[in-house]
């Protein structure tokens, strides 16, 4: 059997998990995902509906694969729209802020692979275990890392994955599947890294990689929690341990959005959800998140959602995925 049909295949018998928003982002506006630490590898089969609202532009620690089955998918990774055909394999850079944007038809399935850069390598590691990692690290601007299915490494790579989701889903053997899918999923990072040609890769930029993701964690969470309070420029670079300057200028890199618009973005998605909760009046919301009136709130949640917040309000429960996406 073709590959790529046996991967669809496999998964197909596999029970997928909605993607709910409402679950995974809490009210203040944080990704509740963690990985587990003891074995930090988690493959999602995600099912995304156009009846709920898009996901927010997000940012994380983990590293991530993403994988669109049964139709295209349009994704935002940092100042880049990328469309991907069923099959495409995506190379999520992780300090790019993401997210699906649009996709066809009413639902879209997707295989999602997130793991934590520790699994492959850490302290007391090979210099050359670093390589694995590279294709997520160090990606051009206006380049993100696409494997389309008509590419060389296709075939291999399907089957590789195909051996990984069907090692990692196997309960009854465990500790061995977990040896069986660390395995597999070495092998799908090697066929990464081979197609992507990072062999020459300097081992320190990928060191000052690892560790600017590091410190942008603790900004990330710290404005997940305290996103309603005024966080100047000034005060996210001094949270980072960065010059204002160079804050700035990484801050860029990650999306096209400035410090102030990404705040915004966050005390806005936070909106939404309360919005949806219907436990607070639209003029107690606009305070919760941090805007002074609700006259500002309704101003800047139409630019974002195309929609008035007590338009929002009436039509969440049938907005279509592409409506909220795209602001119509």
């Amino acid at each position: 059997m073709n590959p790529l049909k046996h991967l669809f295949s496999l998964v197909s018998r596999l029970p997928f998990e909605t993607y709910d928003r409402g679950q995974l982002v809490d009210e203040r506006g944080q990704f509740q995902w963690r990985p587990p630490r003891d074995f930090p590898l988690v493959i999602k089969l995600t099912s995304f509906s156009a009846r709920q609202p898009a996901p927010p532009l997000t940012w994380h620690e983990y590293l991530e694969i993403f994988i669109p089955l049964g139709n295209r998918c349009v994704m935002q990774v940092g100042n880049s729209t990328v469309e991907l055909a069923a099959g495409d394999v995506l190379v999520m850079d992780n300090l790019k802020l993401h997210a699906l944007r649009d996709f066809d038809g009413p639902r879209l399935r997707a295989i999602v692979v997130r793991f934590l850069p520790d699994l492959i390598y850490s302290m007391g590691s090979f210099s050359i275990d670093h390589l694995f990692c590279v294709p997520f690290f160090h990606q051009v601007e206006g380049h993100p890392h696409v494997v389309r299915t008509g590419s060389e490494v296709t075939p291999r790579l399907y089957t590789v994955l195909g051996q990984l989701i069907e090692c990692y889903f196997d309960s009854s053997g465990q500790p061995y599947s977990q040896v069986g899918a660390k395995v597999y999923f070495l092998e799908t990072l090697y066929h990464l890294a081979r197609h992507f040609q990072v062999s020459e890769t300097l081992y320190s930029e990928y060191l000052l990689h690892r560790e600017s993701s590091y410190r942008l964690r603790k900004l990330f969470d710290y404005t997940a929690v305290h996103y309603a309070e005024k966080i100047t420029v000034s005060q996210a670079a001094a949270l980072v341990g960065m010059s204002r300057r160079r804050f700035l200028e990484l801050f860029k890199t990650m999306g096209n959005l400035t410090w102030v618009e990404y705040l915004n973005d966050v005390r806005l998605n936070a909106a939404a959800l309360l919005i949806k909760q219907g436990k607070y009046s639209i003029a107690e919301i606009a305070i919760r998140i941090g805007y002074s009136d609700q006259s500002y709130l309704n101003r800047r949640f139409k630019q974002r959602f195309g929609h008035t917040p007590l338009e929002f309000r009436k039509l969440a429960g049938g907005l279509g995925f592409g409506a909220v996406a795209e602001g119509k």
